[in-house]
């Protein structure tokens, strides 16, 4: 039981820290689409400042996170007996469909950092503002999951951080509509 404690260990430590990198490297995405704005030189400059501020991020922290998080898990799940007991529980289930989810988000977020180190605008900032909320919202329900153990409650936790993140966008746009004002 002890040895699994340390595989437990490892694989929160490089949860928090893909989940780190996934929060950051999306922010930094809408300072490359708003430095895509800006004039010559500052265009430039900036651009080639926070392509290689994703660049590190993304393949010194997010993805070696992710892949030694993926290699933990795996070795809880199959290598031990309590990962074999949790298999058979449905709660375990429904938080393998969000960790699938996350796969699938962190892919997306592959695509789009292939497009900006290509200076390829697609999105607009309000778009990865609220595709940072997609992790966020994984997170909760992961986490309800895994402490609530159950396959039900965790809509409670996913329900109000998408009530809050609807409430943090409208706070966003009202707050987006006095600067506007203020700077006419």
């Amino acid at each position: 039981m002890e040895f699994y404690n340390y595989i437990k260990s490892l694989h929160l430590i490089f949860v928090i820290t893909w989940f780190a990198g996934l929060f950051y490297i999306v922010r930094l995405f809408v300072y490359q689409i708003e430095a895509a704005a800006k004039p010559s030189p500052e265009k430039e400059i900036l651009q080639n400042q926070y392509k290689i501020m994703t660049y590190r991020l993304w393949y010194i922290i997010t993805w070696p996170s992710a892949i030694l998080a993926s290699v933990f898990a795996f070795w809880m799940l199959f290598f031990t007996e309590l990962g074999q007991a949790w298999l058979q529980m449905p709660w375990m289930h429904v938080k393998l469909g969000f960790v699938f989810a996350l796969y699938f988000y962190h892919a997306k977020c592959q695509q789009i950092f292939n497009q900006l180190q290509r200076n390829e605008v697609k999105y607009s900032t309000n778009f990865m503002r609220l595709w940072n909320e997609g992790a966020t919202i994984i997170l909760f329900a992961v986490v309800f999951l895994v402490i609530l153990k159950n396959a039900v409650n965790w809509i409670y936790g996913v329900i109000g951080i998408f009530l809050f993140s609807i409430i943090i966008m409208l706070g966003f746009k009202f707050y987006k509509k006095i600067r506007e004002r203020n700077n006419s």
